[in-house]
């Protein structure tokens, strides 16, 4: 911080936070997390740090997380060719394997091991404990890449209960057993809707919705779900961010009050859309 930052001047930052404080005390704020935010560890440590602080202000935190850059990183080093299909990765027997062990063992072990020590209480489990995502093939060329049939939301019910912060990473399973790879924005969204969460913020490597996806000064603050349509309709949204909107949609659809799509390339973006007027990002209502 500042060393001119006087004492008078970070109580005024603390007083002027209070209101978004009483807000979200008691209240649940799912964060999906991926991205350049998680592979540049001081951001990645900056990001556990905000998250510790909104879960020892009162807010009820529960983390989703991917992992695709670790995934093929391991891939590579056992020789394996990564292979994609509309932006979704095929994943044959071995591949579910490698996936199993980046996500529910070094990716999510690692994030709950950073908020343990930054001061955080926190518990790791992947969307096949307590059969909290259950899932069916979504495309047999895909292979094991499921879509969700069922949320079992208890197990991390419970566990906000016992004042933890739930680190979730996203794979599924079926009634036989097998395991899915699910995407982490569907499967952050069907979690936040089963929560009724306050708001889910998913954090991306862009500023947020774009009218001209070159240019960062276009940002959209807000939509809501029809005007989001209507941009999907005329070409405004496009590529990779028409899932994320569409994820955006389905969470509003499930029970979630908003969703804000943010760039988790800038340093505490999550406490600027928290605690301050200032927000990141562009927020998705409902209508």
């Amino acid at each position: 911080m500042d060393k001119n930052f006087t004492n008078a001047q970070r109580a005024e930052v603390l007083t002027q936070a209070l209101p978004y404080i009483r807000d979200y005390n008691g209240k649940i704020l799912v964060v999906k997390y991926g991205g350049n935010a998680m592979i540049n560890q001081n951001l990645k440590e900056q990001v556990m740090e905000d998250i510790v602080l909104l879960h020892l202000i009162g807010v009820k935190v529960v983390l989703v997380h991917g992992g695709g850059p670790e995934i093929s990183e391991l891939m590579d080093k056992l020789g394996k060719k990564p292979e994609f299909i509309d932006g979704l990765r095929v994943t044959d027997k071995e591949t579910i394997d490698i996936v199993q062990m980046v996500l529910a063992g070094k990716v999510n072990k690692s994030l709950v091991n950073f908020l343990e020590m930054k001061g955080g209480k926190a518990m790791g489990i992947s969307g096949m404990d307590g059969r909290l995502i259950e899932a069916k093939m979504k495309d047999p060329r895909l292979g094991y890449v499921g879509a969700i049939t069922n949320v079992n939301i208890e197990c991390v019910q419970d566990l906000l209960q016992k004042g933890y912060i739930p680190v979730i990473s996203t794979i599924g399973c079926d009634e036989e057993g097998n395991a899915y790879n699910i995407n982490g924005d569907t499967a952050a969204a069907r979690i936040a809707g089963a929560l009724n969460a306050e708001r889910l913020i998913m954090m991306t490597d862009i500023a947020g919705l774009l009218k001209d996806k070159d240019d960062p000064t276009t940002l959209i603050p807000e939509v809501t779900i029809s005007e989001a349509k209507k941009l999907m309709d005329d070409g405004v949204i496009q590529g990779g961010m028409i899932p994320k909107i569409k994820c955006c949609i389905d969470a509003i659809g499930h029970g979630v009050k908003n969703v804000v799509i943010m760039d988790g390339r800038i340093p505490h973006s999550i406490l600027m859309e928290i605690l301050t007027d200032e927000g990141a990002g562009t927020m998705v209502v409902g209508d």
